[in-house]
């Protein structure tokens, strides 16, 4: 069987030539004699993996010099308790609520103190992202927490929110390593690595070096930032396969040409998609233009059977995993990084194709 265009929303595709290196090297990795899955962490061969992958991904994403990157488990939602039990020092945060997933952390965080939810689009189905300014959040804020870009109804942030002196912390699952981000902006980054980086079970945290070592007491100790820091990433075995696959994935953007490359890819794609979008009377993209992701797109016919079939022509016809989450209904296209402009391209054709095929009574 071919490959089909997988635009699930996570896990995603890997590309191609990360997964055919991948192979290449599964039985025997430079010459060890065994796999990168059955190699001790504790090996000067496995060793070399996880320092070259946080130099490459340092490389990549220009990350300064007084911050600590951290390759850890447990995904992102892991992070919404971490980030509290790690900075709320205070007992205060502050909140932004673009969808689920920035939900979901401010729910688990008003388990440990002051959490305000200073934003929320949620009465307009989270179909735009908030507008705030530096006087919506409390100057004693322990940090402002937003997710850059929401997977579930794509959209995303068309800026980045000045907190003034108050640490931003953000979760980039559904877009980091899709363009470049100033770094120095926040003061931590985190990601499950299933959409644009590596095989699910792989999470990175990015951490500035004066949020270190403010944990709660109740901590516990695999959650704790410097704990992680001060062990390299290998206080306990760490993912070790996902590390070592999102190394080959950070080489092989550095080989297309870094991230001004790979967001000028990604715009190409997303400009195809929404293009065909705002041009017909078909389908319905129902994200504010302005808050449009360039990672999730969504679209509806309006007809609930219509977006059932299309679904299912879709995949017969090699377009795989485009059902909208049921907070949305409709269909979503994830054209993350490994999604070729040929991808995007049949899926047009498609819904061209399937329009002309199925008027709307």
């Amino acid at each position: 069987m071919e490959r089909v265009y997988n635009f699930s929303a996570g896990p995603s595709m890997m590309p191609e030539a990360v997964l055919a290196k991948a192979a290449s090297e599964m039985l025997n990795y430079e010459n060890s004699g065994m796999s990168v899955m059955e190699m001790s962490h504790r090996s000067p061969v496995y060793e070399k993996i996880i320092t070259d992958a946080e130099a490459l991904l340092r490389k990549v994403m220009e990350i300064p010099d007084n911050y600590k990157i951290l390759f850890l488990q447990g995904g992102a939602s892991t992070q919404f308790a971490a980030v509290p039990l790690n900075l709320m020092v205070n007992g205060k945060a502050d909140y932004v609520l673009s969808g689920q997933f920035s939900t979901k952390a401010y729910q688990e965080a008003l388990k440990y103190g002051d959490a305000c939810a200073v934003a929320s689009s949620k009465d307009i189905n989270f179909s735009a992202v908030p507008a705030v300014t530096k006087a919506d959040f409390r100057a004693d804020a322990d940090y402002v927490h937003i997710c850059l870009n929401n997977t579930i109804y794509g959209t995303k942030f068309p800026y980045i929110p000045d907190t003034g002196d108050v640490p931003l912390v953000a979760d980039l699952s559904s877009c980091i390593l899709s363009e470049p981000v100033d770094v120095s902006k926040f003061g931590v980054i985190y990601a499950g690595a299933q959409k644009n980086m590596a095989p699910a079970g792989l999470t990175v945290v990015i951490i500035r070096e004066d949020l270190l070592g403010k944990a709660r007491k109740e901590t516990p100790t695999m959650l704790d930032y410097k704990v992680m820091a001060d062990n390299a990433s290998m206080y306990n075995t760490p993912p070790c396969y996902c590390i070592y696959m999102a190394k080959l994935v950070y080489e092989w953007i550095l080989e297309l040409g870094g991230l001004q490359a790979m967001k000028a890819r990604n715009e190409k794609k997303a400009a195809l998609l929404y293009g065909y979008l705002d041009g017909q009377n078909y389908y319905t993209a129902p994200v504010a233009k302005d808050s449009r992701s360039m990672m999730n797109v969504t679209f509806v016919t309006g007809d609930a059977d219509l977006d059932k079939k299309f679904c299912s022509e879709a995949a017969k016809a090699g377009l795989v995993n485009l059902k909208g989450h049921r907070s949305v209904g409709g269909m979503r296209a994830s054209i993350y990084n490994a999604m070729p402009y040929e991808g995007v391209e049949k899926l047009v054709a498609f819904m061209e194709e399937f329009a002309r095929n199925n008027p709307k009574k």
